[in-house]
């Protein structure tokens, strides 16, 4: 059964999400501060977790970090109308997707299906290994390895990898970037959220300086492998 971790301090807006979630049959822990939700995360096993940023104790950045110290489960962050620079953070610090306040709630049951279904999708596939370069990508097992090293991919960032190495030596639009793993329309801001998931990705690779080993950048366009 699908748990998720649900960490708002607002009473109204956790009892609503955790209504229409469970009427999805999810199972729903609601935290009302990151200490409580801390001590969740150590002793259970969640599917998903959605942080909202501001909490009356410590943020839902640090619990994203801690998350992501030894999980790769999706993220999403509830952040605050036009905060731009939340929705950056928390997508650098591992998050997934973001939802703005006032969100209506069948909207982030729809992102929580999303992220979900990304997790799910190749279960059932039988073994599919990809290489490149000294990657390799393992699309059943949902590992990636680098010269034998694992790498700790977050959802979001696997499915990017998976697409780029799909299609090695080719250049895939941000546009299609967008449309293939998030599965919504491209937008004004769609760019900025790719970038932050390449900067990511290529750290993690540990990819970096003038000119980029693995993830190519092709301005204006998009990027390859």
């Amino acid at each position: 059964m699908v748990k998720i971790l649900m960490v708002e301090d607002e009473q109204e807006i956790s009892e609503l999400v955790v209504f229409y979630l469970k009427n999805e049959n999810y199972e729903v822990i609601p935290c009302t501060n990151g200490q409580e939700a801390l001590e969740k995360i150590r002793t259970q096993e969640f599917s998903m977790a959605i942080l909202d940023v501001m909490l009356p104790d410590i943020s839902g950045f640090d619990i994203c970090q801690e998350i992501r110290k030894k999980y790769t489960y999706p993220i999403i962050m509830l952040t605050a109308k036009g905060e731009e620079i939340d929705k950056i953070t928390g997508l650098t610090l591992g998050a997934d997707d973001y939802i703005t306040k006032p969100f209506r709630p069948l909207e982030l049951v729809a992102r929580v299906k999303a992220q979900l279904r990304r997790v799910t999708q190749y279960s059932n596939l039988g073994r599919n290994v990809l290489t490149v370069k000294g990657i390799e990508l393992d699309v059943d097992k949902r590992k990636v390895f680098l010269n034998e090293q694992e790498l700790y991919l977050t959802p979001i960032e696997f499915s990017i990898l998976r697409l780029l190495m799909e299609r090695q030596d080719q250049v895939v639009s941000s546009e299609e970037i967008f449309k293939e793993v998030w599965g919504e329309k491209y937008y004004v801001n769609s760019n900025n959220t790719i970038m932050v998931h390449i900067r990511h990705l290529r750290e993690k690779m540990q990819d970096t300086g003038e000119k980029y080993k693995y993830i190519q950048t092709a301005w204006g366009i998009g990027y390859k492998i």
